[in-house]
């Protein structure tokens, strides 16, 4: 994929070598954690004056990595002040963009922490203040719940700060930009994920300095209130909150219904929508459902209903919505012969060069990552961090395993001890590998074992979508489906989905306006005037 291009200026931070570093792995990282990666609209960042990036954390590290990875520039974390006091570590994290916070909670003298807080939060603004970059979750925690949990004021404070010290330095007021975080599951291996790039936020401006403290204080709380309110709706809009997760799945199916029938109607080819275009979608079921419930609730209850009872009806089948709407009217043996030849091509390369390297240079710290992982959940470690704990163990486990490999194939080749070195001179052409440079062959396997690793993700992720194609069309040409009828209720539902949203105006259309700071979607859908409900027709 094309991560966005970093900005440049005097006004931007430099990119030192730690943090390019650092940010290699992480992009290296997610591309092997997730199939596919889309980031939207990160071209309408502003191009001066510092940002803080707000988003909901629902995933543990995968979160600040994938953040870390996809937003352009040098972006800073905030991080324990602990950990910046070891030795390597604690230079590692500050070269990647971490600063230092400590909360009154983890010292044993809570009014000494408290004024070293104050003191942390105003190097992070004056770090914002100075065209700098910072990732902000204003849960403060992750978390598995289907909406977002309440906002806390640290984001305001420090944008509050940062906007104050660029007025008196003469630099460009800081922005507040939420980000949408949308992950297929984020927990599975080879899942997709999307980063959305929100407008930035407006907000009143900054309160006066008054020569009372005390005045200034109440000043100042008011517009921290405030502006953390807007942070928490703003949050629950980038992240299409809702109340339950069975009302997000019901979103999420809902919209491959529309997306189906709107391709049948303008007589295009059905094809999967990439992640980007999927979060889209549901945006705007999401946007024009809540605004239709408030106007005609007895009408999508019972569609609710409806839809319900389709989907449970496919799950019983362990079929999909897409698998009912993809199925074609005639199911010829040349198209089935496509599909089986696809899984056995893709099968037969499974058994090459590449998939036995890769399964020697990963095979062992996978299983050591299971294996740590599953020893964690045993001690009661929360399913919220169980992604986290995958990568973490992984940054360990891997590595070492590739140094331990290429080292002893590299002796296996190079040693004169070695009975593989006396195999190889007994031919003239395979006794030359038995001269090269003992760093040269350990650095080629060291590159080997994660380069097989990526060759062999593409080919398994051709047979498992070849595997699953097999399974849709014996599913397709088992009758005791009824596609019939299952096809005649979804292309229903699709209809009356597809009608319900035909006469509103919701994101993505040419003429939407998205909402003021602190309102949600449905504030800002409306119905299309139409030429009937003209004043001068």
């Amino acid at each position: 994929m094309q991560w966005p291009v970093d900005p440049k200026g005097p006004e931007h931070p430099r990119l030192n070598r730690i943090y390019r570093l650092v940010r290699r792995l992480s992009r290296s990282l997610v591309n092997i954690w997730f199939r596919e990666i889309n980031i939207v609209d990160d071209e309408n960042l502003p191009k001066e004056g510092g940002l803080i990036f707000i988003a909901w954390h629902p995933s543990g590290l995968i979160d600040p990595m994938l953040l870390h990875a996809s937003l352009p520039g040098k972006v800073s974390m905030i991080a324990k002040h602990t950990l910046f006091e070891v030795p390597l570590l604690g230079r590692v994290i500050r070269g990647a963009g971490g600063v230092p916070i400590e909360r009154p909670q983890d010292a044993e003298d809570a009014g000494a922490a408290k004024q070293r807080n104050e003191l942390q939060l105003d190097h992070v603004a004056s770090v914002v203040s100075q065209g700098g970059r910072l990732i902000i979750f204003p849960e403060g925690t992750t978390h598995t719940d289907s909406s977002v949990k309440r906002a806390r004021s640290g984001a305001a404070r420090i944008l509050l700060a940062a906007r104050r010290k660029a007025e008196a330095e003469g630099r460009a007021e800081p922005q507040l930009v939420p980000v949408g975080l949308h992950y297929s599951e984020s927990q599975t291996f080879r899942e997709r994920a999307a980063v959305v790039v929100e407008r930035v936020m407006e907000f009143d401006a900054t309160p006066p300095l008054v020569e009372d403290s005390a005045e200034q204080d109440v000043l100042d709380r008011e517009w921290v209130g405030k502006v953390t309110q807007s942070i928490g709706v703003e949050l629950n809009r980038a992240s299409l909150s809702k109340t339950t997760w069975r009302e997000r799945t019901l979103i999420w199916k809902g919209r491959s219904l529309v997306y189906a029938e709107k391709a049948r109607q303008t007589g295009s080819k059905l094809v999967k929508p990439s992640y980007a275009e999927s979060v889209l979608g549901a945006r705007r079921l999401r946007a024009g459902w809540e605004y239709l419930a408030q106007e005609d609730s007895s009408k999508t209850k019972q569609l609710v209903h409806d839809c319900e009872t389709h989907f449970e009806h496919l799950d019983e089948r362990n079929i999909t919505p897409f698998d009912v709407d993809a199925r074609p009217e005639q199911l010829t043996k040349v198209a089935s012969a496509k599909v089986l030849l696809s899984w056995l091509w893709a099968g037969v390369w499974m058994f090459g060069l590449i998939t036995w390297s890769a399964v020697f240079g990963n095979l062992v710290p996978y299983r050591g990552n299971a294996i740590a992982v599953n020893i964690m959940k045993k001690r009661g470690a929360e399913q919220s961090i169980i992604g986290t704990l995958k990568v973490l163990t992984a940054v360990v486990f891997f590595p070492l395993w590739w140094i331990i490999a290429s080292g002893a194939l590299s002796w296996m080749l190079l040693a004169t001890s070695s009975p593989v070195n006396e195999l190889l001179q007994m031919h003239w052409l395979l006794a030359m590998l038995t001269d090269l440079p003992l760093v040269l062959v350990f650095l080629l396997f060291f590159i080997w074992w994660p380069t097989s690793a990526k060759l062999h993700l593409r080919l398994y992720a051709r047979l498992v979508t070849s595997s699953r194609s097999m399974r849709r069309w014996r599913a397709w040409k088992d009758e005791e489906y009824n596609w019939q009828e299952l096809v005649i209720r979804q292309r229903q539902l699709a209809g009356q989905l597809v009608g319900l949203g035909e006469g509103l105006v919701l994101p993505g259309d040419e003429d939407w306006n998205d909402p003021p700071s602190g309102s949600d979607d449905a504030d800002s859908v409306h119905r299309r005037q139409t030429s009937s409900s003209s004043p001068n027709a």
